[in-house]
């Protein structure tokens, strides 16, 4: 299992990552706050190939809790909403920093800030690593954790001891009390076995032990055959399916109909009892076409439909929040095999589809933005290798609806003087221009500044509009030049909102639309810092951007 480990701080996030293999951890670099920080933490995880997270939680030297403790726990909050499959363990920490230089001067070499904060982040991902280790002696750590490390050492007796309350996952909270919750279990499977166990009985009218006996037989391979060769008919692979959200039971008796199993009934007891895979997570069949042999046995079957096809007819295609229509595209053709052309011609089809209603089209397409920008919503989705182009449109679509119904979302941007398309539209220039923890204050900023009739002034919005005319930027060379740039996009020369969405904006940005949070800012900045600085006249404004914004506000659009 592979681990990233991460020391949160205003400025800076240290990086670490582990193999629990060799249960080593090694520091891998600094992520800069600047705003887009999570975005980067998600592509990191997605090339590492994982969701666990060990994030370093500061304590005084009471033991208690600290304001910068609050600020790391928001910090794991925005996390979880940007990647929901994350499973995220504090681990304790204090002083890191002074340990981390230590050691780095130690080594007698030059170093920087950020290899400190790196350093740190080992320290702290090598901690969890070693305390797992001790307390899960018994088990093998490939073994999922069942000990939230965010609870320890807190000095509450309190039973619920999740900090952001029982309907939120972001501590796993399924595995507060591994040890009570494994015994339940157990009752539960015994309870279970015993059932089955006294119908196998009664159906075959003979003792506990030829039913025991019975069992271990049907899990066991139709063939057992020490090698597999070309010449021998018993190794001759099978082809088998699995559809849609196909019920475990079908999947069971269509594997007995085919001849590659003895029994269904007996595959089905022994995913009762054996539940998880080697990763301590819970086994889930993957959609697929899959190569069988009936020299493989219950456990072996399983744990192919649990990996995935292996041939590989099934493909992931990960969407981001703030990414756009652009990217999607390249992503489609450079990493899934498809056509520009076919991808193309899918995008400039018109869709008929609810999510889609009060967009203004015509003028979308006359300042050459594509007309789907921002619908696409992001998320992880599994398709069939060479499902058509129109199908994952259709998907995403369906998605982005099931999250504007299950908020609400058309009804509270109606609150605000916005209809569909313009409450998704301010949501995906929400979605650039803020942080997760940010993003409902720069929201009523905007719906401010639309209230009084003031432009935007955004500058991602004029980057959107430089990427459409300008891309590699061979007329517009400069930010003054870059200012001019004649488009309903940019929103520094036209008042109003864009004519569409300008990227595709995640539920946090779209929830912050819909219940932004109360101010009389009518303007922001991110300063050098990665701190969000608010102020409501234009005077107070130039002095943020002097006092705190010297390097970010001057990068070129």
């Amino acid at each position: 299992m592979k681990l990233i480990g991460l020391d949160v701080g205003t400025r800076r996030i240290g990086v670490a990552k582990a193999d629990t293999s060799v249960r080593i951890a090694v520091p891998d670099g600094v992520i800069m706050v600047t705003g887009q920080e999570l975005v980067e933490i998600a592509k990191l995880a997605k090339r590492y190939n994982t969701t666990w997270f060990v994030v370093g939680l500061p304590r005084n030297s009471r033991g208690e809790e600290t304001q910068q403790s609050a600020y790391v726990r928001e910090f794991a909050r925005k996390l979880k909403g940007v990647i929901p499959a994350a499973k995220i363990r504090f681990q304790d920490e204090s002083l890191t920093s002074v340990e981390a230089e230590s050691r780095l001067q130690g080594r007698k070499r030059g170093f920087q800030k950020g290899d400190i904060d790196a350093e740190a982040a080992t320290i702290i991902l090598q901690d969890f690593i070693e305390n797992f280790s001790t307390s899960q002696a018994s088990a093998s750590y490939s073994d999922e954790p069942n000990v939230d490390l965010a609870d320890k050492n807190d000095g509450s007796d309190a039973p619920d001891r999740n900090p952001y309350g029982n309907s939120d996952d972001l501590l796993d909270i399924n595995h507060l009390d591994g040890e009570s919750m494994r015994k339940n279990k157990s009752k539960k499977s015994k309870k279970r076995f015993t059932k089955v166990l006294i119908g196998i009985l009664v159906v075959l009218g003979v003792g506990g032990f030829l039913a025991y006996g019975w069992y271990n037989l049907s899990i066991q391979a139709i063939y057992q055959v020490p090698a597999c060769d070309g010449e021998d008919d018993r190794c001759k692979e099978i082809q088998f399916t699995i559809s849609d959200d196909e019920p475990m039971t079908q999947v069971a008796s269509n594997l007995e109909n085919a001849g590659i199993i003895k029994s269904g009934l007996a595959f089905q007891l022994y995913l009762k009892f054996h539940p998880k895979n080697a990763d301590g997570q819970e086994i889930s069949f993957k959609k697929g076409t899959y190569k069988l042999r009936r020299t493989m046995s219950v456990a072996d079957i399983i744990k192919q439909f649990d990996e995935g096809s292996t041939e590989a007819d099934v493909f992931r295609l990960t969407i981001l929040p703030g990414e756009t229509i652009r990217e999607i595209k390249k992503k489609l053709v450079t990493e899934h095999g498809y056509s520009q052309t076919e991808v193309d011609a899918a995008f400039a089809k018109d869709y008929e589809h609810p999510v889609l209603k009060d967009r203004n089209l015509e003028t979308i397409r006359a300042n050459g933005a594509e007309p789907l920008e921002g619908y696409l919503f992001g998320d992880t989705y599994e398709f069939y290798k060479g499902e058509s182009v129109e199908k994952i449109i259709t998907t995403t679509l369906n998605h982005l609806q099931e999250k504007v119904e299950g908020n609400n979302l058309e009804t509270r941007f109606a609150d605000h003087g916005l209809n569909l398309a313009q409450g998704i539209t301010l949501a995906s220039i929400v979605q650039r221009e803020a942080a997760t923890l940010d993003q409902p204050t720069v929201a009523q900023v905007f719906l401010n500044r639309i209230s009084r009739g003031i432009m935007l002034g955004s500058d991602v919005t004029t980057k959107y509009a430089l990427d459409l005319v300008d891309p590699e930027r061979t007329t517009y060379r400069d930010n003054a030049a870059a200012l001019t740039v004649d488009s309903l996009y940019n929103t520094r020369l036209y008042a109003g909102l864009t004519p569409g969405p300008i990227s595709n904006p995640g539920i946090s940005a779209l929830l912050a639309v819909a219940n932004p949070q109360p101010t009389d800012a009518l303007y922001f900045l991110t300063g050098d810092d990665g701190v969000m600085y608010y102020s409501s006249t234009e005077e107070g404004h130039q002095a943020n951007i002097r006092d705190h914004c010297q390097v970010l506000c001057n990068v070129g659009l």
